[in-house]
């Protein structure tokens, strides 16, 4: 898919009415001097900025697909309303159906063949892993990458070109720890999770908190791979371990067998489910549908949840409603991969307003490390996005540091969020 909107208009003029413009700082809008000279790297001019993106459109991962759909709706939105400081955005995407090979094949074409100034929001953990040293030996900004391993903010100097964009995994798994302990001092947990770096990291992280006590309260673990048919045998395994917790680490396909399985042979554990398949439509809704029981399920935002009825007269979940109606009107609006997508496009945009005129890669990869403050209206409130870069005295890649618990509610059909925001950088 490419995507090469028209522009018209200066951006000045135009960028209160989008949609994105109540929920960024007024500071983060206003280039430098400095940044005023114009300065050009491969895929920028007077007139267009070039970026790549990779999703999995087909394949074991697709119901991700559509965040790359609302990303280029978003840079679409953006086009129509004047670009950035009068440029376009040609936003050129490829399908690698969550393969690494493919994902190695479509960026070198991305860089290579298309000219690309960037890589943006490649979605997933193997396929990231497979072109992070690629794309920082030759020093290309690989920007808000679609996963949450901990390793993209881990070590920011062997990789400072790589930057995630979401809360990481090991922190995440860190706030169910906290939760059972409060809530479930005893208890015996099963772990099903996806045999490669995304799910290895989410699973390192659930041990790190749990400590010296992991061994007692971790009863069996099980794995399955993108390429399994089902994971109904591995979820009959857990069941056996006499577990009452399940911290089920899957994408969105698997989460969906998982959850429909442990109901079919009459499994009901309390279900820590991570948060890349918190979607309604894209998971819960088809385990629904399946007969799975959605009564004991526990997960973790950082986003507000379109669907849920108590955002219906927020302003930030309206913005995004009327520009899924316009710009995106075959995606479900209230699929939270839809939201998740406008929110890390409008992070961009704000990242490519502060570069001005110098649109080298240098200075997109300064902006995107320099973020402070920054307020995206369709996060929880509260959550402020913050980076510093490699040579400063604290680096931090981990632009979103805090999130909050939930809890599904199968009759109303929607997440309630429960307890206070909290700053995962503390679980580190």
């Amino acid at each position: 898919m490419v995507l090469a909107a028209a522009c018209g208009g200066d951006d000045d003029d135009d960028k209160d009415k989008t949609p994105a413009a109540g929920g960024t700082t007024p500071a983060a809008q206003t280039p430098t001097q400095q940044q005023d000279v114009k300065k050009y790297d491969t895929g920028a001019s007077d007139t267009e900025i070039k970026i790549g993106g990779v999703y999995p459109f087909s394949g074991p991962a697709a119901a991700y697909g559509t965040i790359g759909k609302a990303v280029e709706a978003y840079f679409k939105m953006v086009n129509e309303q004047g670009g950035i400081n009068g440029r376009k955005i040609t936003f050129i995407t490829k399908d690698d159906q969550y393969s690494p090979d493919k994902t190695v094949q479509a960026v070198r074409e991305l860089v290579e063949q298309e000219k690309v100034l960037f890589v943006f929001n490649t979605l997933g953990t193997p396929p990231n892993t497979a072109i992070w040293d690629y794309l920082n030996q030759q020093k290309i900004p690989h920007l808000f990458v679609a996963t949450g391993a901990s390793k993209w903010g881990a070590d920011p100097k062997s990789h400072p070109w790589t930057m995630g964009w979401q809360p990481d995994y090991q922190s995440e798994s860190a706030i169910y720890v906290e939760w059972l302990a409060k809530e479930k001092p005893n208890a015996k947990v099963a772990i099903l999770y996806q045999n490669d770096d995304y799910g290895k990291d989410y699973v390192e992280g659930f041990k790190k908190a749990l400590g010296a006590k992991a061994s007692q309260v971790i009863v069996k673990e099980a794995t399955y791979a993108t390429t399994d048919a089902s994971v109904n045998a591995q979820v009959a395994q857990l069941k056996e371990s006499g577990a009452d917790t399940f911290f089920l680490v899957a994408t969105p396909k698997f989460a969906t067998q998982a959850l429909v399985a442990a109901t079919q042979i009459g499994w009901k554990p309390t279900i820590l489910l991570n948060s890349v398949s918190q979607s309604i439509p894209s998971v819960l809704d088809p385990a629904a549908q399946q007969g799975a029981d959605l009564s004991n399920i526990i997960t973790t935002f950082y986003i507000k949840d379109p669907g849920d009825p108590q955002w219906a007269n927020d302003p930030a979940i309206k913005a995004y409603k009327d520009f899924m109606a316009k710009y995106y009107p075959s995606g479900n609006v209230n699929d939270g991969f839809n939201v998740y997508g406008y929110a890390v496009a409008q992070t961009l945009v704000e990242v490519l307003k502060n570069a001005g005129n110098n649109l080298t890669r240098e200075n997109i990869l300064k902006q995107a490390t320099s973020l402070k403050d920054l307020r995206i209206d369709v996060l929880l409130p509260g959550i402020l996005i913050n980076t510093s870069p490699v040579d400063s005295a604290t680096p931090d890649y981990y632009p979103i540091q805090a999130e909050q618990l939930a809890k599904y509610n199968p009759s109303a059909k929607k997440w309630d969020l429960f307890g206070e925001v909290i700053d995962i950088s503390k679980k580190k």
